[in-house]
């Protein structure tokens, strides 16, 4: 896992983001996920709230976003809470990015099944295109992230760019990825398996085959 740390607060950082504020869109999406909860429990909408604030900076430095300081104490204004309540949410969560990231965020798991799948590889694949475990590339393209289980484990290695997953990756299949997203152009999401669809076996199913065409009841036979 990479280090985590709070972007420091500067006269630089407060200039650039110390009257953030929701756009339009986002004050009328804030206000309706405020509305979800109860009466009382409005600060359980802080992490849907974050979320909206990391996407909206992102928005306007056209990167995958990040909670710089200014903008956390202005979701716990919006929330009535502590600020220090809200850093502990920010900090704590690892889907919330605490220091300026590029416009790709590749997030590779290094989980048991992934590592026992290749996950060593797919790192040593972003390496070799000059991406580096906690860093983004001068170009600021991409941020490269050792992160833990993403719940793939059936179509391991896989990495999360931005909001999508790419699974059944080898180093060459993570290179092509990376090189389409330089270009500007859209890779394949999802598994990057030949014949493969989502989860399912390679070759087609070797249980439960007589419910690939209905829905046929097994329990006579059990």
């Amino acid at each position: 896992m990479a280090d985590r740390h709070l972007e420091p607060d500067t006269p630089a950082l407060r200039a650039r983001w110390g009257q953030f504020g929701w756009t339009g869109d986002n004050a009328a999406k804030a206000k309706e996920i405020v509305a979800r909860y109860p009466a009382g429990r409005q600060r359980s909408a802080v992490m849907p709230l974050l979320d909206l604030a990391q996407r909206q900076v992102g928005a306007e430095e056209q990167t995958q976003g990040w909670l710089p300081l200014p903008v956390i104490e202005f979701v716990a204004r919006e929330l009535d809470m502590p600020v220090v309540r809200v850093l502990e949410v920010a900090t704590f969560y690892t889907m919330y990015n605490l220091a300026p990231i590029g416009r790709y965020h590749v997030q590779v798991c290094g989980t048991t099944p992934c590592m026992l799948r290749g996950s060593d590889d797919i790192i040593a694949a972003c390496k070799a295109r000059g991406l580096a475990k906690g860093h983004t590339t001068a170009d600021g393209l991409f941020t490269l992230t050792e992160v833990e289980c993403m719940g793939n484990c059936a179509s391991a290695p896989m990495v999360q760019i931005n909001d999508d997953n790419y699974e059944d990756l080898t180093a060459t299949s993570m290179t092509h990825i990376l090189d389409e997203l330089a270009a500007g152009r859209a890779p394949k999401v999802g598994t990057q398996a030949p014949g493969r669809h989502t989860v399912e076996p390679l070759g087609g199913p070797t249980t439960l085959v007589a419910m690939v065409t209905d829905n046929h009841d097994y329990r006579a036979e059990w």
